[in-house]
Parts: structure tokens; sequence; C-alpha cells
């Protein structure tokens, strides 16, 4: 019974590695640079499924509520690819760093980080207008 049950243990932990799922970024960090104020705030994280088996992402979580992510909501199959779509608030001045985690089924690691930073640049004050001269009338 006892070699049974050890048989059974290794068969289990065999067909979980070859039935593996998992996940690769190009990139898990992604600087803005310096924009303006108002600029397009989305940017893309693009994956791909590097296992056996069907990648599921479950969630994906802004570190704030000026970072907000999207994702894909069905599997990505094995050699697929995807995207991680995070839209930054671009109406804040400033530095900023934030974070964007993912909860997938990946074999590992469960929880992704994903990085964006970059600088806000505050609106340019207008240039005042030159007086009219009543001789240029």
């Amino acid at each position: 019974m006892k070699s049974l049950i050890s048989c059974l243990a290794a068969f289990l932990l065999v067909m979980n590695y070859s039935f593996a799922q998992d996940i690769k970024f190009e990139s898990t960090d992604i600087n803005y640079g310096s924009i303006e104020k108002g600029a397009d705030g989305v940017r893309i994280f693009k994956f791909s499924n590097t296992g056996t088996a069907p990648l599921i992402i479950s969630n994906a979580q802004g570190s704030c509520g000026c970072t907000v992510p999207t994702y894909p909501k069905e599997p990505i199959m094995p050699g697929e690819k995807g995207e991680i779509r995070v839209k930054y608030d671009t109406q804040r001045v400033g530095g900023f760093t934030k974070y964007v985690t993912l909860t997938t089924n990946a074999t590992s690691g469960t929880s992704t980080q994903l990085k964006i930073s970059g600088d806000v640049k505050p609106e340019a004050a207008p240039t005042p207008e030159a007086p009219k001269s009543l001789f240029n009338q």
C-alpha cells in the first residue's frame, strides 16, 4: 500500500510539471519619462505563456486609484501572447512610481509586480501678449 501511495504521489508530481503554465514579460518596468500634464497615460506590458497549459490571470490591482490595469479575462493558451494595459492619471503633476500586482496560476509564482514610473510636468504658463501700440493699429 505504501508503494502504491508513493507511486501515485510521484505520478502527480510529474503530471504537475508536465502541464505547467508560466508567464514571461518582455519587461516588468515601464518608465514614462518626462510627460506633459494630460498626456496619454496608457502603457502596455506584453507577455507570453511559455508553459504547456492555459495561463489564467485572475486579478490585476493597481497600487492606487490613479493606476488602472486592464487584463485578459480568458485563458492564454500555451505559446500565445497577451497584454496588460495600464493607464496612469496624467492629471497628477510630479514624479510617480506605481505598481500593478497580477494574480495568476503561473507555476513560477502566483504573484507578479509590474512597475510604472515617470514625471508629469505642469502645464506651461501662457505667455502674455505684447501690448498693442497706438501706432500699429
